[in-house]
């Protein structure tokens, strides 16, 4: 395989959520090309199923996509964090339910093209009544539906969120629906 070389990474700006930097790539022609490389700390999401086998949605505004969008729950890292333990938190965070068994489900770069996010997806059926604890920015509806729904949902393009049909449809694959 041909080699590519990055020559210099360049901070253009350092944000909440990302950094994002112009990287200068040696082409294996020997050309050189800029890229954007946005840099993101991780994020981990989960599927929850309730006790009627119904899948635990949250529903909320995201500015970049100027709508509402319907997605598994999920969240970045915190420092220190592991992805089970994110996606544990965020789920009581997000749902007002938490587990203590949560399985591995997939993990996926949402945009290899130019971010290197990682999600580590997981899911759950044991869930246990907790407290809600949303972000001081974050509005949320909690929303249940049933696997058939939810695959309906993304087929007729309701659900655009690329981690929540990755994990909606890893996990039917994976339980043999």
């Amino acid at each position: 395989m041909d080699k590519y070389k990055r020559l210099k990474r360049e901070l253009i700006h350092k944000g909440q959520i990302i950094t994002f930097y112009e990287d200068h790539i040696e082409l294996p022609n020997k050309n050189i090309a800029k890229w954007d490389f946005i840099e993101h700390k991780g994020a981990a999401a989960i599927v929850p199923v309730d006790e009627d086998g119904k899948i635990i949605m949250v529903r909320q505004y995201r500015n970049a996509i100027e709508k509402w969008s319907l997605e598994i729950p999920a969240g970045g890292l915190n420092p220190g964090e592991d992805m089970k333990t994110c996606a544990m938190r965020e789920l009581e965070e997000e749902t007002g339910y938490k587990s203590t068994k949560v399985e591995h489900l997939i993990d996926l770069y949402t945009t290899v093209a130019f971010c290197n996010e990682r999600i580590g997806i997981y899911y759950t059926n044991e869930l246990v009544p907790s407290n809600q604890n949303l972000d001081e920015d974050e509005f949320v509806t909690i929303e249940r539906y049933t696997l058939e729904e939810l695959v309906k949902f993304i087929f007729d393009g309701e659900i655009d969120d690329a981690k929540t049909i990755s994990a909606i449809l890893a996990y039917k694959t994976k339980m043999g629906l």
